[in-house]
């Protein structure tokens, strides 16, 4: 932090008034002034930032007499790294503010986690993911699903997304919507009471999935105009009341929102070539914010390594479009089995043709720059004749694509390869023909070496003078090269080098080993040493450097013309560009997957498919492929058998740490690989389409399920009882359950599609001078049937418990074991009938007393209390022997 660039304001008193004169801001956004070569933050915002960047007040510096106004500085670096931070850590909003002379001071650029259009370049441009916004509007009446109405956008590409679906009172599918598309910002409707008990849900799941919350008024969701804005906006011709997306009402009113709030109405760029269409929520596999914790799906704050997220184990992409896609792809696994062949093949294709794989992965793919990106900078124009060449670049590169999939021989794989990526990437590449004819017409080529990236002399009469005194000035500061490498009795081109710097311009560079023979020497000047070396300079030199930049500047001038109409020829092949960047893509992330699948520490397996609601899910030596990776861990592989009839729904006991975790979450992980089209950890595998892969760990998603926490302590093992009950009966959805209820594993007596699982533990007893030593060796085996015993103080013991503490545990379980036994006589045994009758008499309890008790305010022990009330009061309750069994659990 030494670096930290010093406090210069010129008008200090001027400065203070005009901040205290800003409006007022909410917390969530940053206010950060451009200084030029460095920023500033003042107010609440300079305390935020020395808290979060420096994380120490000390940085504060007072601007003006007491009372001061508290400030700080960033350099750019910096600057850059707090807006990493703010924006995608903590979901703030930032605006840049810029001066054009005295106090006139005024935003030019704002950003939001769902729009960064204006802050790219301080980025960096390699964003993991393209940031999706959406904004959302519902009609609810209590006693009917809700409507709701989505309109969505990556603000840097010109498309709108539109959705209108009914929901539960859970919002589910708004949930699942969330992450499909991977939205990091969501607009609704402003509530300043935090009344509206739906807009509350609304908000409350937004921030369950990562997104920033951002709050608008209600007449920004009316439709009055948003007609007449989209027939403005859209590239098809007809008038947008035509369109059919125009009669979902609520998404419009959404899209009105969303494109205030974007600004896309005051950009005339803009008109024209948008495009609105309608996202279909069911064609893919819905996962819920649990469940994307739950498989590890993206990389947390916390992971070790890159291979502990599915993400990072996945991501062997060359491109960034290809990480881009990879990440979209996760969240959004296919539910038609055809879809998943077809990308199935294409990852076989480049499983068994290594050369193929290597060749696309370490030849083509790497060379490939961020078309998306390279494409936005044409539209926005504020591309140069440095993107033209990029453009260029990747054209020349296409034959090279060509020429490797058009030599692959086997016709079950050359047919997909075709259709999917040859025939596309031949039309593209003879489109793209008339382009490259134009680069190699109009650019000197041959002054790229020296990254210049200028017009050819040959196109204009000024062009060809200049060039010539150019090459004569260069051809003098060679001849000066040659005599300073005589003088100094240095070999040219291998120890002095004459280089354009991008600071110095042209000047010598010597290598460090040999800088001293330029010292004490007046007729060298050195301009500065860096790792490479030293560079320096010479009067004759600096003469010719001089005269050099000159021209150069000139030349620029004369072929700025010239430049623009390039660029504007090359940004009318931005469609293109952009059909290239989604099919090299695609390429790049079916590639990963063979990488991956092959280099495994045991090579993943195709798995078949069977479509939506037919066949069985059978693994053979499953594996988690996350888990596997880890450094020193020697997986132990499990069989799995989900089999309609006989183990749709399967209860595993056993120790904490035994693996029933893992176990069921590699189930889950290896479905959504199957069903992004993935190979996937196991020697053998078929398995169902999944419409959605839910997960609960913990009650610590359940507030918003109307499941408080006391309620979950307070009779946790009858609801696992009856929510248990309700998916074997009424759902009949594959689900895997690991509890320490033991008591739970009855459920098999009653149902046939229930089967008991357990992981196994071996004890082994051994003398120890007067006491019998126990020890516990997990063996993270998963075999049918129940755990006969509970391992938890042995499992204490194996992580080092202090000794005390599991002396205490196990004179308690004496103690408890010794208790059972005495009460085993007269333990009431519940029938099938009375499991049921006291399953409903519960429920309806349960469902009283969360109304007498929801919104009230009551604290915790006038909630037992009101349950004890409803309990005590319903006699027929107490007399059943379902309900006297959870009672003497």
């Amino acid at each position: 932090m030494s670096s930290r660039p010093e406090l210069k304001v010129d008008d200090e008193v001027g400065f203070i008034r005009f901040f205290r004169g800003l409006p007022s801001k909410g917390d969530d956004t940053v206010r950060i002034f451009d200084r030029g070569d460095y920023y500033t933050a003042h107010g609440e915002d300079a305390t935020f930032i020395a808290r979060t960047v420096y994380r120490t007040t000390s940085v504060l510096r007072q601007l003006g007499r007491e009372p001061g106004l508290e400030s700080v500085t960033l350099s750019v670096t910096v600057f850059r790294n707090f807006l990493r931070e703010a924006l995608f850590r903590l979901s703030k909003r930032v605006e840049i503010w810029e001066s054009s002379g005295r106090m006139n001071w005024k935003v030019t650029k704002q950003a939001s986690p769902g729009n960064l259009q204006d802050i790219e370049d301080e980025l960096g441009g390699q964003l993991e993911n393209a940031p999706i916004i959406l904004a959302v509007k519902v009609t609810a009446k209590a006693s009917e699903a809700r409507n709701v109405g989505v309109c969505f956008a990556d603000a840097s590409v010109r498309e709108l997304g539109v959705s209108e679906f009914l929901d539960n009172d859970l919002y589910s599918n708004f949930e699942s919507l969330l992450i499909q598309l991977g939205v990091k910002e969501c607009l609704v409707q402003a509530d300043g009471t935090r009344k509206d008990v739906e807009l509350n849900k609304l908000r409350t799941i937004a921030d369950n999935c990562g997104c920033a919350v951002s709050e608008r008024g209600f007449a920004d969701f009316g439709t009055k105009d948003i007609e007449q804005d989209l027939t403005r906006l859209l590239r098809d011709d007809r008038a947008a009341g035509t369109l059919p997306q125009t009669d979902l009402k609520l998404a419009m009113g959404s899209a009105a929102a969303l494109i205030k709030y974007l600004g896309v109405m005051s950009d005339p760029s803009n008109f024209g070539q948008y495009q609105l269409y309608q996202h279909d929520l069911s064609q893919y596999m819905k996962l819920d914010a649990a469940a994307l914790k739950a498989l590890n799906l993206m990389p947390g704050p916390r992971d070790g390594s890159k291979t502990m997220s599915l993400y990072g184990l996945l991501n062997h992409c060359k491109t960034p479009v290809g990480s881009r896609l990879l990440m979209q792809w996760l969240k959004q696994p296919l539910m038609n089995d055809e879809e998943i062949e077809r990308r199935q093949q294409l990852v076989e294709a480049f499983v068994m043709d290594t050369e193929l794989r290597q060749t696309m992965q370490e030849e083509h793919l790497r060379s490939i720059p961020d078309l998306y990106r390279l494409s936005k900078k044409f539209q926005r124009k504020m591309a140069n004749l440095e993107d033209v060449v990029r453009a260029y670049q990747v054209t020349i590169r296409l034959p090279g694509f060509l020429g490797t999939l058009e030599a692959v021989m086997d016709e079950q794989y050359r047919d997909p390869l075709d259709a999917e990526y040859t025939v596309k990437l031949r039309e593209y590449s003879d489109s793209l023909a008339k382009l490259q004819e134009m680069v190699e017409t109009t650019v000197d080529l041959d002054a790229l070496d020296n990254h210049e990236f200028i017009i050819k002399p040959e196109f204009d009469d000024s062009l060809r003078t200049i060039r010539k005194k150019l090459d004569r000035l260069k051809h003098d500061m060679e001849s000066e090269h040659r005599k300073v490498g005589h003088d100094l009795n240095q070999e040219i081109d291998k120890k002095l080098f004459l280089e354009n710097h991008r600071v110095h311009g042209w000047c010598f560079r010597l290598t460090r080993n040999e800088s001293a023979c330029i010292r004490n020497k007046r007729e060298y000047q050195e301009c500065s040493t860096q790792k490479n070396g030293v560079y320096f300079t010479t009067s004759t030199l600096q003469g010719l450097r001089r005269e050099f930049d000159q021209l150069s500047e000139n030349y620029n001038r004369t072929q700025s013309g010239l430049v623009n109409e390039v660029v504007n020829v090359a940004a009318s092949y931005c469609p293109v560009i952009e059909r290239l960047a989604g099919v090299l893509a695609h390429l790049d992330v079916i590639v990963s997957f063979a990488h991956v699948s092959i280099h495994a520490p045991t090579a993943y397996t195709r798995p078949k498919m069977h479509p939506r609601g037919s066949g069985n899910t059978i693994l053979r030596e499953a594996r988690h492929p996350c888990m596997e990776m880890q450094d020193d861990v020697s997986f132990i592989t499990n069989d799995v058998s989900l089999e309609r009839g006989s183990s749709e729904f399967i209860i595993i006991t056993g120790p904490n740490m035994g693996g029933k975790s893992t176990y069921i979450r590699q189930i889950g992980v290896i479905a959504l690989m199957a069903q992004i089209g993935c190979f996937v950890p196991c020697s053998e595998a078929e398995l169902t389409i999944f419409d959605c892969i839910l997960a609960r760990v913990g009650a610590s998603d359940s507030q918003l399920k109307g499941v408080s926490t006391f309620m979950a302590e307070m009779d946790g093992f009858g609801l696992a009882w009856a929510i248990s009950e309700h998916i074997v009966k009424e759902i009949g959805a594959f689900a895997l359950f690991a509890t320490h209820f033991h008591e739970l594993t009855a459920l098999v007596d009653t149902y046939p599609q229930v089967q008991n699982l357990h992981v196994v533990a071996h004890i082994s007893e051994a003398a120890d001078g007067s006491k019998v030593k126990r020890e516990v060796t997990l063996l993270y085996k998963v075999e049918p049937g129940v755990c006969d015993q509970s391992f938890g103080i042995h499992v204490a013991e194996l992580v080092r418990f202090p000794q005390k503490v599991i002396n205490m545990a196990k004179r308690k379980a004496d103690e408890l074991e010794d208790f059972s036994g005495k009460h085993e006589e007269n333990f009431v045994q519940a029938s099938k009938e009375d499991v049921e009758e006291g399953s409903v008499l519960l429920k309806e309890v349960l469902v009283k007393w969360k109304q007498e008790v929801e919104g009230k305010g009551l604290s915790k022990s006038e909630q037992v209390e009101k349950m004890r009330e409803l309990v005590a009061g319903n006699e027929k309750l107490l007399k059943n022997p379902f309900f006297q069994s959870i009672k003497a659990l």
